[in-house]
């Protein structure tokens, strides 16, 4: 670059094309000024024609956004997405570092509420302006608010959902044990609930198997107390391996009720039925 500097050969313009560019200079100058003084004049008359979207973002701000919006029509019909860029350049890096730059964000970024927020809530914060600068700009748009009552209202609203935005997170509480209650549960029963422990009560067989009686070895499947123990099973009695069946107490309900059931119907008349019906 030093050296296409140095061997550059510069010459001077003509004095016609001089001419020309100077008077272009100074009509982009002229033009400038008198958009500057637009701006400042409707900045003056904003209280009137704007009065909620001015205590929004400010006079500044507002008379900029309906500026290049082009009216307040225009910005009132303007979806808030739009409201966001209205102002934003093009920021040319030439390949540094994107951290420090704000993207997507135009005139909005010149508010105090921008401008006084954290940078990690600074985007969240712009959505939220420009959303509500919709809203008041179709508020003005109908002359709905004179007073700008309903703008300062929701200029509190942005305040108060930044100010949540940086509250830290709750801290964690470890949950207390519940106090013991030593009485007993009383837990729903039922007839399902009975068949469902008995289908996996563990039966008298392993009951047995799981016994061992003192002073008298038990016997295996392989013998010499190799293989699976039986435990207390054919011990006692003719020594074979056998569990006497034991009746179910649901069984024993299902007969007693049978049994209430047909009581005294034997097929037999009484001596008190009648053969006139």
């Amino acid at each position: 670059m030093l050296a296409s500097t140095i061997t550059k050969s510069c010459k001077p313009l003509p004095e016609q094309v001089l001419n020309k560019t100077i008077e272009a200079c100074d009509r982009v100058l002229a033009l400038d000024s008198a958009k500057k003084k637009i701006l400042d004049f409707v900045e003056s008359r904003m209280a009137y024609i704007a009065p909620n979207v001015s205590a929004i973002v400010g006079s500044a701000v507002a008379a900029k956004l309906i500026g290049t919006a082009g009216g307040l029509s225009a910005l009132a019909n303007m979806p808030a997405c739009n409201v966001q860029l209205l102002g934003a350049k093009k920021n040319n890096l030439a390949g540094f570092s994107t951290a420090t730059s704000q993207f997507h964000v135009g005139y909005i970024q010149q508010t105090e509420i921008f401008q006084t927020t954290p940078a990690s809530f600074r985007m969240r914060a712009c959505r939220l302006l420009a959303a509500k600068c919709t809203l008041a700009a179709r508020v003005d748009s109908i002359r709905g608010d004179p007073s700008g009552k309903t703008g300062r209202s929701l200029k509190d609203e942005i305040r108060k959902k930044i100010e949540k935005w940086q509250e830290p997170p709750p801290a964690k509480r470890s949950k207390p044990l519940p106090v013991p209650d030593f009485q007993p549960k009383k837990k729903r029963g039922g007839q399902r609930l009975r068949k469902m422990k008995g289908r996996y009560a563990m039966t008298d067989m392993r009951k047995l198997a799981n016994r061992m009686q003192f002073g008298v070895p038990e016997e295996s499947s392989l013998g010499d107390g190799l293989g699976e123990g039986y435990g207390m099973l054919g011990q006692a009695g003719s020594g074979k391996l056998r569990v006497s069946a034991g009746q179910s107490k649901l069984g024993v309900k299902v007969t007693k009720k049978f049994k209430e059931k047909n009581y005294g119907s034997s097929g037999a008349t009484s001596g008190l039925t009648s053969c006139l019906a």
